[in-house]
């Protein structure tokens, strides 16, 4: 078996996912049953706050081919090549080819799993909770390290050269936020900074990028003066060269948050979901381009949606955010 049809045969059936709006699937909802914040189509007896898989066993999924997604980044081109000795790794526990499926935002991303087309996905961890709730994505596991340590801050940066030495001196500023449903590049610095005396939208102005990429970009350019980023990406960036360390100041830290979500598709069939998981925790980074890129990062661990994502609903509840397609798509 091998995992290379993916790059031999165009994906123009799947890129095709990111253009069907989230409003526009064909989807009916469950009969009557507890499902919590959980969209209509999902039920949750158990009361894990993710959905069941369904009860009837003629529509659990058992696919040939596995379609697996990263979250959105800048170069959908270089993950592809990154992530290839895990698709490998994953293609030879499950026997299944498996592709890899480079999406272009967080809602096509979404939508792809809801729809059935996306069976494994890599959540950027605000939109985890869209996923959950809209795509009937179960999030089962994150990057970590040997002794259980995983996770990510929100680094606030401006330019060295700026006269912004403390988050009070942001008043009257242009700060580049990432996109809406952002953990740490809009919703924590929204239900965090005001704490610290600054209200984004009241104090500043808020600008939003498009990605943690960008936010940083803009900040060496001078573009921004001033813009609140996931730790993990901007290392990752540095380390890579794109922009000098040097040229750039942090003025406030958080405490840490879970990165990026490891989800299936609620309604694979748990033979499948076995070897998935198998696939996942039994994957070595060393000496991978993935565990390069990543670094510090030294195995998957299982994570429970319920209690790590918590302190994530709590800020997203502070900024009133509810989980429909509309809000995802913003």
């Amino acid at each position: 078996m091998t995992t290379s049809l993916f790059r031999k045969r165009p994906l123009a059936m799947l890129t095709a996912i990111s253009l069907l709006p989230l409003t526009l699937l064909s989807t009916h909802a469950q009969a009557e049953c507890e499902r919590g914040v959980l969209d209509a189509i999902y039920c949750d007896e158990n009361g894990d706050i993710v959905a069941d898989r369904p009860a009837d066993e003629s529509e659990w999924a058992n696919p040939d081919t596995l379609i697996f997604a990263y979250t959105p980044v800048e170069d959908p081109a270089i993950y592809s090549d990154i992530w290839q000795p895990f698709i490998d790794h994953l293609s030879d526990v499950t026997e299944r080819d498996v592709r890899f499926f480079a999406v272009q935002s967080n809602a096509a991303q979404v939508e792809a799993m809801r729809s059935g087309r996306l069976h494994i996905a890599g959540f950027s961890t605000g939109p985890t909770p869209f996923a959950v709730n809209l795509a009937g994505a179960v999030p089962f596991a994150l990057m970590g390290s040997d002794d259980g340590q995983f996770g990510y801050t929100l680094q606030l940066f401006t330019h060295v050269d700026s006269d912004i030495h403390e988050v009070e001196d942001l008043k009257g500023k242009r700060v580049a936020h990432t996109s809406p449903t952002s953990n740490s590049g809009n919703l924590a610095p929204r239900a965090l900074l005001p704490e610290l005396g600054i209200t984004p939208d009241e104090d500043y102005e808020v600008v939003y990028s498009g990605s943690h990429d960008q936010s940083m970009l803009g900040v060496v350019a001078k573009d921004y003066d001033a813009a609140p980023v996931a730790s993990e990406v901007v290392e990752r960036m540095a380390a890579r060269g794109l922009y000098d360390e040097e040229d750039v100041r942090l003025i406030y830290e958080s405490d840490r948050f879970p990165t990026t979500s490891y989800n299936y598709a609620h309604n694979l069939h748990p033979d499948l979901v076995e070897k998935i998981e198998e696939a996942f925790f039994s994957f070595d980074f060393i000496g991978t381009e993935l565990g390069e890129e990543f670094e510090g990062v030294e195995k998957f661990i299982p994570i429970n949606y319920k209690d790590n994502w918590q302190v994530i609903r709590t800020i997203q509840a502070a900024n009133n955010v509810s989980y429909t397609p509309e809000n995802l798509e913003e």
